[in-house]
């Protein structure tokens, strides 16, 4: 999903080894359970706490996709039941940027670290991120039913949705330095005009290999690619000498 530009959070002290992260969490904060109305193969009652997650192999790994997609679908529609689909999906940025932090995923992945400890970090992640109370509960889901390792599928499955939902094409743009965002808009005008889509997400990379230039991709799952880099120029230049 498209970059965040600044998120006003900092975690490195937050997340030191588990036992400094503690301190008395508030029970009383009520955790909605809303979402688990859309789940019907999925129980997300409170027990859940107790429960590791089973299954192994292709098995675990089709049951995880599902979960995950399963938890991106039932917050898509209450945002669009909100009519938050837009700030949501800032919401869900802010999260995989969150998340990314090998730090912060490993900390509430950890099932020897207390719930109520992760309760409380995210209650602060909650506050210096700014999202939005339907999003904080959905994260509380999350770590009360012990599935945060599914965060990454479920960004993904939420693009997907969005993107649905919203006639909207995401474009990968890849570069070796950050472009300007006049010209990003024009790349989006060009992916615009080449799949008709009523909108167009552009999502930035930076690949110093590149050399010079950019590469778009699109369609589904990336399957489309402009390629307007010096690395391909360069390739291309080294297999004309090889002919030669």
């Amino acid at each position: 999903m498209a970059a965040l530009l600044n998120t006003p959070v900092s975690l490195q002290s937050k997340i030191p080894p588990a036992a400094r992260v503690s301190g008395a969490v508030s029970s009383q904060r009520p955790i909605n359970l809303s979402f688990s109305a859309s789940f019907p193969s999925i129980n997300l009652t409170s027990t859940s706490r107790a429960r590791g997650g089973g299954g192994g192999g292709a098995t675990g790994a089709k049951m995880s996709a599902t979960a995950a997609a399963s938890y991106a679908t039932a917050l898509a529609d209450v945002a669009k039941g909100n009519n938050t689909l837009e700030a949501t999906s800032a919401d869900v940025e802010k999260v995989e940027k969150l998340f990314s932090d090998p730090q912060v995923f490993d900390f509430f992945s950890n099932p020897t670290i207390d719930t109520e400890k992760k309760r409380q970090l995210l209650d602060e992640i909650v506050e210096s991120s700014g999202l939005q109370p339907h999003t904080a509960n959905f994260l509380n889901i999350l770590v009360d039913a012990k599935r945060i390792d599914l965060m990454k599928d479920i960004v993904k499955e939420f693009e997907l949705v969005y993107n649905s939902l919203t006639d909207t094409e995401l474009a990968v743009v890849t570069s070796v330095v950050k472009l300007e965002s006049q010209h990003l808009a024009q790349i989006a005008k060009q992916v615009q005009k080449l799949t008709g889509a009523k909108n167009v997400r552009i999502k930035t990379v930076l690949d110093p290999s590149l050399v010079a230039g950019f590469t778009v991709r699109f369609g589904s799952g990336g399957s489309k690619l402009i390629d307007m880099s010096v690395k391909k120029q360069l390739d291309e230049i080294a297999a004309q000498l090889d002919v030669v």
